[in-house]
């Protein structure tokens, strides 16, 4: 009786046992499979960049013969050649200039925008609302005939600021969206106690409610600074002049009137010339965007 009564608890603690591990070898598969997957995707996305950065300093005629090898001599000549002769260093100011001037926009207006949509209460809240979340639905090359004669009946089809305005008003619509779950989610206690301290409605949302929205401020402006720089069909449809070419209409412009023979060094140099103040936002704002995903998790 004894012996059968220890062998029952034995054999109940051995099924949890089993099953425990079970469960740590189906763990142990899922994240080796998962670490493989990463580990082919990494590589796939950063080779090529490596490819690029390397064939930036070689000449065309290393690129053909060996494209994989490491240039014989190191110079800055292709980046010499794309910055003046190509007129990337042009471009890459005009970009700066777009994009720097409509980030800034977009952020406070959408900032703005937003936190009056999710903390006030008036007729027709709602409806503006949804009248911005239409925006992230409608194709961006279907307003591209209107867009075209509204600039040029304002006389800024093909300048700077006619191009900021259309920025401004492409990223507007999801910077609302972005932000207006972050204020919406601001305790009101805070705000009620800045009104009895004598903040106005402008106080209170640049001094306190602003600042406890940063996270969300810094993840969206990473989103719409990547969507900006890079983007390419606004600018070739609204901005015809070549003195105000933006970086992704001056690598389009330099590859096609190249022809056949195009200059692969300097294409690649401007390319690494194109890449590196993304990569330079990002390692400076991943702090922030790590830091908006957890607080959006905790909620």
């Amino acid at each position: 009786m004894t012996a059968h009564a220890e062998a029952v608890p034995r054999a109940a603690r051995a099924v949890p046992r089993t099953r425990t591990a079970r469960a740590a070898g189906g763990d142990r598969l899922a994240a080796g499979v998962s670490h493989t997957v990463l580990v082919i995707w990494c590589i796939l996305v950063i080779a090529p960049m490596i490819w690029v950065l390397i064939g930036s300093f070689k000449t065309s005629a290393e690129i053909f013969a060996s494209p994989f090898s490491l240039p014989e001599h190191w110079s800055f000549t292709n980046y010499e050649n794309a910055w003046v002769d190509a007129q990337i260093g042009r471009a890459f100011v005009n970009t700066i200039i777009v994009v720097g001037s409509a980030l800034v926009l977009v952020m406070l207006l959408g900032a703005m925008c937003a936190y009056v949509l999710a903390r006030f209460e008036f007729p027709g809240r709602r409806a503006i609302y949804y009248l911005m979340l239409a925006g992230l639905t409608f194709p961006v090359f279907l307003a591209i005939v209107p867009l075209f004669f509204v600039l040029q009946n304002a006389a800024l089809l093909g300048t700077l600021p006619g191009l900021i305005v259309v920025y401004v008003a492409f990223a507007l619509p999801f910077t609302v969206f972005f932000l207006y779950a972050f204020f919406r989610g601001l305790p009101d206690d805070i705000a009620e106690a800045a009104a009895i301290d004598g903040a106005g409605n402008w106080r209170t949302f640049f001094q306190v409610m602003l600042p406890m929205a940063r996270p969300g401020m810094a993840s969206v402006a990473i989103f719409n600074f990547l969507g900006l720089w890079n983007q390419f069909i606004l600018p070739i449809a609204l901005n015809p002049e070549q003195q105000n070419y933006v970086l992704s209409q001056r690598l389009a412009a330099f590859v096609s009137s190249a022809g056949y023979a195009v200059d692969f060094g300097a294409m690649f140099a401007a390319v690494v010339v194109t890449i590196v103040p993304v990569l330079i936002a990002y390692l400076i704002f991943q702090r922030q965007l790590q830091g908006s995903v957890t607080a959006g998790t905790m909620k």
